[in-house]
């Protein structure tokens, strides 16, 4: 960093500072601005006329707006049925996952657990060499969990590499603190619950708001292991609506035009849930996995 002082105390950037600060910045309000746009043309998208969607006029904002396409897509029951059970899934394997890292992460912090190294290593395995799609879906089938909500959360209930992670945050809680803990009548249960747990407020919504969203987005589970269609989560109603056209089959040819403006609208609903979490905890995000994942 090229920094020059003045007498008066101040601090002059030079002129090479200065355009890489301009350059960086320019480049990340592009960067920015990529990643955004999607969400802005879509939500555009679903307001605007399906004659201006078909013609390309529809950049940022809406064309001719009307809710049309949203009026369609509430009156779809299928939709109401499947954000049930999406929020069903989302909020039931989310607990679960929490709950099961949580436990595996403090188990293996534990100096004093035994085989603390190989159970350590076991888990570290399964993040290279996964059992297949084939075995897996055999493993269900063969529990019954098909055609149930098990079947959505449950395969997928710890992900190894949150795990290790919260366990490195464990790690860095001083050892002090949970011995005088102890010498107070805290129990295991009760070091946790009291002491661990209120610390690991941010990587536990870190880790808490990805296992939800990959429950939201959930998709190839679905296809594997349900085939009842009141079973169906979010997902699956989405990608009829956006290939298959379901919501206007067999509708006149004025609907049929409408289904560009309805496919956009189904994404904006959605991604609606999780956009409006979102802001809540992310500012947990940086603080939460950073904390967790540095190792001293």
């Amino acid at each position: 960093m090229e920094l020059t002082r003045k007498h008066t105390g101040t601090i002059r950037v030079s002129a090479s500072r200065r355009a890489f600060l301009i350059f960086n910045t320019l480049f990340m309000l592009l960067i920015s601005f990529a990643m955004l746009y999607p969400v802005i043309y879509v939500t555009a998208a679903s307001f605007s006329d399906e004659l201006a969607i078909l013609k390309g006029e529809v950049f940022m904002l809406p064309v001719r707006p009307y809710v049309k396409a949203y009026e369609k897509v509430f009156r779809y029951p299928l939709l109401w049925q499947s954000y049930g059970n999406t929020l069903l899934y989302t909020v039931l394997g989310t607990a679960i996952n929490l709950i099961l890292t949580v436990f595996g992460a403090w188990s293996l912090s534990q100096k004093k657990m035994a085989g603390r190294r190989f159970f350590t290593l076991m888990c570290t395995f399964t993040m290279f060499f996964s059992g297949g799609m084939i075995p897996t879906f055999l493993v269900v089938k063969g529990l019954g969990l098909r055609d149930t909500i098990w079947a959505m959360v449950l395969p997928g209930a710890v992900s190894t590499y949150n795990m290790i992670l919260m366990r490195t945050f464990f790690r860095q809680i001083p050892e002090s603190l949970v011995e005088a803990a102890e010498l107070d009548g805290c129990r295991d249960f009760g070091i946790l619950f009291r002491i661990v747990l209120p610390l690991s407020l941010a990587s536990l919504m870190t880790i808490g708001m990805f296992y939800a969203v990959g429950h939201w987005n959930s998709y190839f589970p679905a296809v594997l292991y349900l085939d009842k269609r009141e079973l169906f989560p979010l997902q699956i109603i989405l990608r009829q609506v956006v290939l298959l056209n379901e919501i206007v089959e067999n509708s006149s040819s004025t609907e049929n035009v409408m289904a560009e403006g309805i496919k956009y609208a189904t994404i904006v609903v959605a991604m609606l849930p999780i956009l409006c979490i979102y802001p809540f905890v992310q500012r947990y995000f940086v603080k939460g996995v950073m904390i967790g994942s540095v190792k001293e």
